[in-house]
Formats: C-alpha cells, structure tokens, sequence
C-alpha cells in the first residue's frame, strides 16, 4: 500500500502522459514519413536516367525527335563538342597545379580558369545549337534555343589581345609544348579545330547559326595564345620548331 498518496491520481499521471508523448512521436514519425516519401518522389521526377536502351541499335535522336545513324554529321560535331569540354576541364586542373606549385601564380591560374568554365558552358550551348537544326526545327523548338551571343566572341578577342601584350613577338613556328597547362591547352586547340571542321556542313545547310562557327573559330585562336600565355608564366620554355635535314 502506498500511503499518504492518491492511487488514481499516479495512475491518471502515468498513464496519460505516456499516452500524451507516444501519440505525438507517432505524429512526427508520419509527418517525416511523408515528407521523405515527398522528397523521395521529387528526387524521383528529377532523376536522369544514364542508360534507355534507344540507341543500342546504332541511332540516337536530335532536340527536334528525329533520329538519326550515330555517325551523322550532326552527331559527329556533338561528339567534337563533347570531347573539347572534356579536354578543357582536364586543362582546368593542369591550370590549377600551377599555383600549386608557385603561389605566385594564384591570380594568373584563377583568372585561366574563370575562362575556361565560361568557354564550358558556352560549349553546352552550342550542344544544344547543334542538335536543334534550323532547317528540320519547328518554331517552338527554334525558341528553346536562345540566339547565340556574339558578345562571347568579343570576349575571347578581348583575352587574346590581353594576352598577347604580355608575350615577346611570335617569329617561328612553335611545337606543342610549355608546360602541362600550356600543353593540355595546345590539345585542346587542336580538338577545337576538328569541331570547327565538323560545324563547316552545317553551316553551309544553313542548319546552324554562322555566329557558333565564329565563335569556335576564335576559340581556337585563344587556346593557342592562352597555352603560350601559361608557359610564360610559369617560366616553361617553348619549342621551335627546326625542319629536319
């Protein structure tokens, strides 16, 4: 026997409050149930698929749904696009070492960099021109697709022309070489070439917009002096080219 104590009011006490606790904790488990069930279902609409099976028979399908053999032109210059990016964003580390290697160079290899990501994004871009051909796109489709900005070739004309006043006078052929930036960025020019090679197609179909090639065209230009640039900041040397006797 308890004394001194009122039975009913310990068992209303314990019992109660228990009751009290567990029905809210049952609350916040259902309330965090759906709400992860909600963040299961966005994640879920977001998603990417890697792989759908549709190309395994050798075709893949441009924005406007047509699809067309891997190997079509159209496709041959997404795939240079493609390879370019990658190149460049092999370049961007290779830029990074070098102030890594020599703090001094921090503000030269932030300023390489802060380029090359916009040139990466510009090249997504021009994915996107690519896979949109004027002459096969309907009119909602051409409008997915934003004109292209020659502003951004501008740009790259404005970094050449800043670039090269640094550098002594160009009065030999050069050879691939200064550096890992420097020469990461020599490779990087030479794969731009071939997609400006790639583009030439379409623009003679009128199936892309003359303003892409322009900008491709000097892309290739500010590769080549942005590799001489790197190598002459890091103080790499540049081989001459010699003909062989």
């Amino acid at each position: 026997m308890l004394r001194g104590y009122n039975l009913s009011k310990i068992v209303r006490k314990t019992t109660i409050i228990p009751i009290w606790q567990n029905l809210n904790h049952q609350r916040q488990i259902s309330f965090t149930r759906k709400f992860n069930e909600s963040e299961k279902t966005t994640e879920t609409q977001r998603k990417i698929r890697i792989y759908t099976k549709t190309g395994d028979k050798g075709t893949t399908s441009l924005f406007t749904g047509e699809r067309r053999p891997k190997n079509d032109i159209f496709f041959e210059a997404l795939g240079n696009t493609d390879e370019l990016n990658s190149s460049i964003g092999l370049t961007r580390e290779y830029c990074l070492e070098m102030a890594k290697n020599n703090p001094d160079l921090k503000k030269t290899s932030e300023l390489i960099e802060s380029i090359l990501i916009k040139i990466q994004c510009t090249l997504l871009d021009i994915g996107s021109h690519l896979a949109t051909p004027k002459s096969r796109a309907n009119q909602k489709q051409l409008e997915r697709v934003s004109n292209f900005d020659p502003k951004l070739t501008e740009e790259l004309e404005i970094y050449i022309d800043k670039f090269e006043n640094e550098l002594p006078v160009l009065r030999n052929f050069i050879l691939p070489s200064g550096g890992k930036c420097a020469g990461s960025l020599h490779l990087s020019r030479s794969i731009c070439r071939r997609l400006e090679r790639s583009i030439q197609p379409l623009l003679n179909s009128n199936d892309i917009d003359p303003k892409v090639q322009s900008y491709v065209n000097r892309l290739s230009d500010f590769l080549f002096v942005c590799a001489r640039f790197a190598a002459m900041k890091e103080g790499k040397s540049e081989t001459i080219y010699r003909k062989n006797n």
